[in-house]
């Protein structure tokens, strides 16, 4: 009998939940919001328009369409209030796009065409005329406003100057040169006051030859 039935008792195996799907952050969904929104545009488009026959005309003609969801009040120039960044009271100008929001879904627009496989080279989202719109409605809705755009200039960062050479004082460069030249004059009375070796001088007499040694006498020379 089995105590209790422990021994047939085995671990089960836990089901492990999907992994969520990575949060995507703001940027990511407003660009993909903004490229579902083209793409719907170019569907509805009469005739239907392919992304491989689109250009830059098509997308200006994108912003155009896009002004009729436009929240800022752009003055015509015959608005009493053209030129006026606060107007005291309401007119009948139509709303519009502002330009900074047009010129970010560009951005955005350029950046998804190219992740979605297609060349930058044909990109129609980065042509010169597209630029050029952008540009002018800048101007236009700057003299309407009387709002001016001024481009932020980017800091160029220079490299640090280099760390200054250490300098070397004086007193330490005249001890260093003196015991340069120390051994130098060691070495030379050293030779001068080493004794010379020994004479052996010969001499005959009558009964034989006697070898005398005779000590070489100091040097006199001093240092």
């Amino acid at each position: 009998m089995d105590g209790g039935g422990g021994a047939d008792a085995q671990a089960q195996p836990v089901a492990q939940a999907p992994p969520l799907p990575q949060q995507l952050s703001r940027y990511e969904s407003q660009k993909r919001r903004d490229w579902n929104t083209f793409l719907q545009y170019l569907r509805n488009h009469r005739p239907p328009l392919t992304l491989a026959r689109c250009s830059g005309a098509h997308v200006i003609e994108f912003l155009r369409y896009l002004d009729q969801f436009g929240k800022t009040k752009v003055h015509a120039s015959g608005c009493a209030y053209y030129g006026q960044p606060s107007p005291p009271a309401p007119c009948p100008c139509p709303l519009r796009q502002a330009w900074g929001s047009l010129d970010a879904l560009i951005g955005r627009l350029r950046a998804a065409y190219e992740e979605s496989g297609h060349a930058p080279e044909s990109n129609p989202f980065a042509e010169r005329a597209v630029r050029i719109y952008l540009r002018e409605v800048r101007d236009a809705q700057a003299k309407a406003r009387g709002i001016p755009y001024e481009k932020k200039k980017r800091k160029r960062t220079q490299p640090p100057p280099p760390p200054p050479a250490p300098q070397q004082q004086p007193g330490a460069a005249g001890e260093a040169s003196s015991s340069s030249s120390a051994p130098a004059v060691a070495a030379e009375g050293s030779g001068s006051s080493a004794a010379a070796p020994a004479a052996a001088t010969t001499s005959q007499t009558g009964g034989g030859s006697r070898t005398t040694t005779a000590a070489a006498a100091p040097s006199t020379s001093r240092v």
